[in-house]
């Protein structure tokens, strides 16, 4: 039976918040790991952490032990320590619940209810652009479902913190479905995250049982949906550089956040500006942080300046994945045909690549031997088409090593199943999570047909253009772009949002980007992007996710 706490003091809201920071100290790097294209910005779980750690200093040093004092130290310890995006709104989470806790002794269940409320409040507020799909909005649904519990149970702190921890870890899974870039990478938000491991770690104390925290290490939550699509071989625009993340605290008289904001909005991105008259956090990427700085230096004295090139934090983190890929000890292995798309599962980190695919089917021997050069006694097959399946699955018992077979049928499974592999995951959990991932993708194959013939009440004419909707005949014609529209409208795209056109070595990429277009204008809803595929004999394959 789970015990029930009225009220805390003040040293043990303090208490809970320091047990929270250990408790995120052993999630941090998992939580760095979170961070996705397109914008690099630091380590959101050292960040997260340094800030904690400022804010519970703080609070050792409060000379006033009641639950106000503490909570007002703890939100001036997180402005002072604020580091990176992620630490600033911790700060304004932090300032919310401490102006909602004026002059009280201690705090039950409902003062806690109502102090996350004005937290999510005030932290929403701190930014010009406040993005849903973040830790915005893990504080936001957290504090909503606490203050419904607190109406039926206020005195127990405990069964209020219970609701907010689970329904944190329900949004934070609920990320990427709210954010593209969560979804295309297949990770839920790092702020998120910290923040739910913070709540975690603030319930296991309440709960007494922070001797058993130090045994246990948080986990960190997976996304509700499945994985998708983002690879960076797609052709786009000229690459915009990310510039600098630049940061500074900001001292002197009369200073206003929101005139100061007003003069930055424009001269940058993910601009939030914290804090009161005296103290000020800004944290812009720029262009032209020395044109920040200058703007500040005219209003007070500046103090703990940061500028981070992200343009190398993105070039590091790309580093840092192919490590990862280097020291898995489960090997992966994909029948890949055509250059583009060598390119492609070279960068989502696959181990080896067999060459081979329609028409030009590898042997046993073939992917055998590919299985025995790879550095590891586990490996993954992704054949890619239906016609290798059997093949791949010969191998199995002329090896020593265990083998196991993906039944991907097409070049869009195998991305997605590869997109599903986890770097730390055993080769069972591995194998789990990438059948699942390749139910989820649609796949359209154009191409021209070899031979006249009469199928599935369509009468094909030798060269004429067909499509297959997952390896079945759907649609004949002769043209290549109207053949493909007329297979889209065949299915039902209600629940999807992202097509890939992988163009083939036949085709040129004025042509892959007039179908790009003519997509995007019946389907504005869908997010289309172009890769160079260069596969033989198919103009077109498309991923539709």
């Amino acid at each position: 039976m789970t015990k029930k706490v009225s009220s805390i003091t003040g040293q043990e809201l303090r208490e809970m918040f320091a047990a929270a920071t250990a408790w995120l100290e052993k999630n941090a790097p998992d939580i760095d790991e979170l961070n996705v294209f397109p914008v690099p910005d630091g380590d959101t779980g050292t960040n997260m952490l340094l800030t904690m750690r400022s804010s519970v200093e703080e609070a050792y040093r409060a000379p006033d032990h009641s639950a106000s004092a503490i909570a007002q130290a703890l939100a001036k310890g997180a402005l002072l320590g604020a580091r990176g995006n992620s630490g600033v709104i911790l700060s304004q989470i932090f300032r919310g619940m401490a102006e909602d806790m004026t002059d009280k002794e201690e705090i039950s269940g409902a003062d806690l209810a109502r102090a996350l409320s004005k937290a999510a409040k005030t932290a929403y507020k701190g930014l010009s652009n406040p993005t849903e799909g973040t830790i915005l909005t893990v504080i936001k649904e957290a504090s909503s479902a606490a203050m419904k519990k607190s109406a039926g149970n206020g005195k127990d702190i405990i069964a209020v913190m219970e609701t907010t921890v689970s329904t944190a870890k329900e949004s934070v899974a609920n990320t990427p479905t709210l954010l593209p870039v969560l979804k295309e990478a297949g990770v839920v938000d790092a702020g998120g995250q910290g923040l739910y491991t913070i709540l975690e770690g603030a319930l296991q104390y309440l709960k007494g049982e922070t001797e058993q925290m130090q045994f246990k290490k948080p986990q960190v939550i997976t996304s509700s949906i499945p994985l998708t699509l983002r690879l960076p071989e797609m052709i786009a625009a000229d690459e915009v550089p990310y510039g600098y993340c630049t940061e500074l605290m900001l001292k002197g008289e009369d200073l206003d956040p929101d005139k100061i904001k007003t003069r930055l909005v424009k001269k940058g991105e993910s601009l939030i500006v914290v804090g009161d008259s005296s103290t000020i956090r800004v944290h812009i990427h720029t262009l032209d942080p020395g044109n920040i700085v200058h703007v500040a230096t005219g209003l007070g004295t500046i103090h703990q300046v940061s500028i981070r090139n992200m343009d190398e934090q993105h070039r590091d983190f790309v580093a840092a994945q192919k490590e990862r890929a280097v020291a898995t000890d489960v090997a992966t292995i994909a029948v890949v045909a055509g250059e583009g798309l060598e390119e492609v599962f070279n960068s989502l980190g696959v181990t080896a690549i067999v060459h081979g695919g329609q028409t030009m089917n590898p042997s046993t021997k073939d992917i055998l031997t590919a299985v025995e050069q790879v550095p590891s006694d586990k490996v993954i097959l992704l054949p890619n088409n239906k016609n290798i399946i059997l093949t791949a699955k010969q191998v199995k018992p002329l090896t020593k090593k265990m083998v196991e077979i993906i039944p991907t049928e097409t070049i869009p499974q195998g991305v997605a199943a590869l997109l599903a592999f986890d770097y730390d995951a055993n080769l069972e959990t591995n194998t789990s999570l990438m059948k699942q991932a390749i139910e989820n993708v649609k796949t359209i194959e154009v191409t021209r047909a070899v031979r006249s013939t009469q199928i599935g009440g369509l009468k094909i004419k030798k060269k004429q253009i067909i499509s297959l909707l997952d390896n079945e005949l759907i649609t004949v014609g002769n043209n290549a772009i109207e053949v493909l529209m007329d297979t889209l409208n065949k299915i039902s795209l209600d629940e999807n949002e992202i097509l890939t056109i992988y163009y083939g070595d036949d085709t040129t990429l004025s042509e892959a980007e007039k179908a790009s277009k003519t997509i995007r204008e019946k389907y504005s809803r869908l997010q289309v992007e172009i890769i160079r595929g260069s596969q033989p004999h198919y103009n077109y394959i498309i991923s539709v996710e």
